[in-house]
């Protein structure tokens, strides 16, 4: 069974940094592939990051070099560590996970379909 619990949500102003946590845990043989979305209000929802088992990781152009995705050693917490915040970053954030495919490993982050496994969102708020 999958189970995926964010945590880390909150407000910060233009410019602030937010870290945002997600306990993973799964069947351990599969390898995992990680992920992070958001949707902001009126929006549809869109991939921000992901990292696969090998610790590669993938962004949207609009996070890119201001969003880090990582996990701890144990592959059971990920996180989003979020930098440069501005108010168009606001939304709720979500984890996500599918088992790598054997072939083609994991999806990219804008094929929201071929994720299989949420967890509950976190309301990040950026005042300007």
């Amino acid at each position: 069974q999958v189970r995926l619990v964010s945590s880390g949500g909150g407000s910060v102003q233009a410019g602030g940094s937010l870290q945002l946590s997600c306990a993973f845990s799964g069947p351990t043989y599969y390898n995992w592939c990680m992920g992070w979305y958001r949707q902001a209000a009126g929006k549809v929802r869109e991939g921000v990051a992901r990292i696969d088992s090998t610790g590669g990781t993938m962004y949207s152009d609009s996070v890119k070099g201001r969003f880090t995705i990582s996990q701890d050693n144990t592959k059971t917490t990920l996180y989003l560590q979020m930098n440069a915040l501005n108010v168009e970053d606001a939304g709720t954030y979500y984890c996500a996970a599918v088992a790598a495919d054997t072939d083609y490993g994991c999806p990219k982050i804008h094929v929201e379909r071929l994720w299989q496994f949420w967890g509950q969102g976190v309301q990040v708020n950026v005042s300007s």
